[in-house]
């Protein structure tokens, strides 16, 4: 083919096939526009319509692939590619890779089983597979946390809708269970009396259960007191701390001892 044939080759093709090729590319990029437009609209509207996040998270990212995909076959088809041996290598195609990635399969089932019943939602605090965060995201395939010290943790679905999961934040309310020690000598209707005053006059602990000060057990060196108090849940490590700085101070000012474990030895000499 001389270089006349070709030039009339090329001019052919670009006035035919090559304009089919540039619309559709024009389209997808219009397309892919819209596509990204709505995903976001859709995300939004779970503040403005007070719909769960992690479900309309979900839902955005399922539209844009979904979209997408609709939009590359059907612009293949319009190209001139015959899409009907292009639907047969998809199949072929999807067949063999989802035997080799059995395990992304079971991540996809476990990321839409926990879409479903929704043990946990975004920026709850929660506790799986040896670790525990905030929820950042629910993808497809894995859930990413965000742990107090500022890590980024990503979690496959499918180990996390099989195992265990501590959500911490489902209730509003928690309760602080804290142990304090004090010594054998001290007047116990005193020290109960400190303890409940401290409870009822903090401003983030509910009166409602009331918090309760009782003698938990006799420990080698101390007496042990439970306090137990409710707080709401945001409030929790807040009033924790509170709690055991205050009965320290307290303590100090009325003279209370807070004993410590020791051991006396006798040596005895023959």
């Amino acid at each position: 083919m001389d270089w006349q044939e070709f030039s009339h080759t090329l001019i052919g093709w670009a006035t035919t096939g090559g304009v089919r090729l540039a619309v559709a590319l024009l389209v997808m990029l219009l397309t892919f526009k819209i596509i990204h437009f709505i995903g976001r609209r859709i995300e939004r509207s779970a503040s403005t319509r007070h719909v769960d996040k992690t479900v309309m998270r979900t839902a955005a990212y399922i539209f844009r692939l979904a979209a997408k995909s609709v939009v590359i076959i059907s612009l293949v088809g319009f190209v001139g590619i015959d899409t009907g041996g292009l639907t047969a290598l998809i199949a072929s195609f999807g067949v063999g890779i989802g035997l080799a990635v059995n395990g992304a399969l079971a991540n996809l089932a476990g990321g839409v089983l926990i879409v479903m019943t929704r043990p946990f939602r975004v920026d709850d605090y929660i506790e799986a597979q040896g670790y525990a965060g905030t929820v950042e995201d629910i993808r497809i395939t894995y859930t990413r946390l965000r742990t107090p010290d500022n890590k980024v943790i990503f979690i496959p679905n499918g180990e996390l809708s099989s195992g265990t999961i501590v959500n911490y934040s489902m209730q509003n309310k928690r309760r602080i269970d804290e142990m304090i020690a004090i010594s054998y000598r001290e007047d116990w209707a005193r020290v109960r009396s400190i303890l409940l005053d401290i409870c009822q006059s903090h401003p983030l602990i509910l009166q409602d259960p009331a918090p309760m000060v009782r003698v938990s057990e006799y420990g080698d060196s101390a007496v042990r007191v439970l306090v137990r108090v409710w707080v709401e849940t945001e409030n929790f490590w807040t009033v924790r701390f509170d709690l055991l700085e205050v009965v320290k101070a307290r303590f100090d000012r009325e003279g209370i001892e807070i004993p410590y474990s020791q051991m006396d030895v006798h040596i005895k000499r023959d």
